[in-house]
């Protein structure tokens, strides 16, 4: 493939949020598959471009992969022979770069499509986030998505949450009481979650942490759940104020800020 052919796969790849390793030879001495420049676009399940086929792409395919995998974000410069390490027969060598795009991105889970969901969907997607949008009626959600918005009709919205990756995002918006806490249980069940916020009053919160409380939560479990969400700072019950206040909680979180504790915390972590 040519060169601009390799460059527009990248642009597709970082306007669908998806991440890949762009593998670059840097330096060819002797007879090599291809000279220094080529380059080769690798995501989990596709390759774009080529450095030269055979073995020396295979295993910089590989290792690009466990790249992707261990979501390193630095670049790995490698040096390959090609006849003693690789037993390819043209027996060069072939110096290659490793670099890791779009890693700067979070994936968000949002569990709702009502007004406040649709007013924050605006703002996030403008944000290092790839989101995915989960609700059980399709007819909510916007005929129009940005490319890093996946909308998710499901019946099942609790078992979506298996499905999502590690350090995601979650968000609860739910219309329902019921599938909130049912979400709020399943979002706490799991250890890698970065971030779990619910909208919802301090009436709510406490409601909720008692009843979490009464099923086996431990408090430290308890208190990983953000409710009510949103920077205090910014008032008002519109969906666009809602909005504004909760994505800049969200900002917070990924710069690594401490975010704001809104509610009031016995010594055993429970709301009194």
């Amino acid at each position: 493939m040519n060169q601009i052919s390799w460059i527009q796969h990248l642009a597709y790849l970082e306007q669908q949020g998806e991440e890949c390793v762009l593998v670059t030879v840097l330096e060819d001495k002797g007879s090599v598959p291809r000279d220094a420049g080529t380059k080769m676009i690798v995501t989990r399940d596709e390759l774009f471009a080529t450095i030269g086929g055979g073995h020396l792409e295979h295993l910089a395919t590989q290792m690009a992969r466990e790249i992707l995998i261990k979501g390193e974000n630095k670049t790995h410069i490698e040096r390959f022979n090609l006849g003693a390490r690789l037993g390819q027969c043209c027996g060069g060598m072939a110096t290659l770069s490793f670099e890791p795009i779009g890693f700067n991105q979070h994936h968000l889970v949002l569990f709702g499509a009502g007004h406040v969901a649709k007013a924050l969907v605006n703002i996030v997607q403008t944000l290092p986030f790839k989101i995915t949008w989960i609700d059980e009626r399709e007819a909510e959600f916007p005929t129009q998505l940005a490319p890093n918005v996946h909308k998710l009709v499901s019946d099942d919205p609790v078992g979506e949450i298996k499905h999502m990756p590690a350090n995601s995002y979650y968000l609860v918006m739910t219309h329902n009481h019921q599938l909130d806490f049912d979400l709020a249980r399943a979002i706490l069940t799991q250890d890698n979650a970065s971030y779990f916020g619910m909208i919802g009053s301090l009436t709510k919160r406490k409601k909720f942490d008692l009843r979490l409380s009464h099923r086996g939560f431990s408090a430290d479990i308890i208190d990983n759940m953000i409710c009510p969400i949103g920077i205090g700072a910014v008032k008002g019950k519109h969906p666009a104020e809602i909005a504004v206040s909760v994505a800049g909680e969200l900002i917070a979180h990924y710069q690594g800020q401490t975010l704001e504790q809104k509610r009031p915390i016995k010594q055993h972590g429970l709301v009194g």
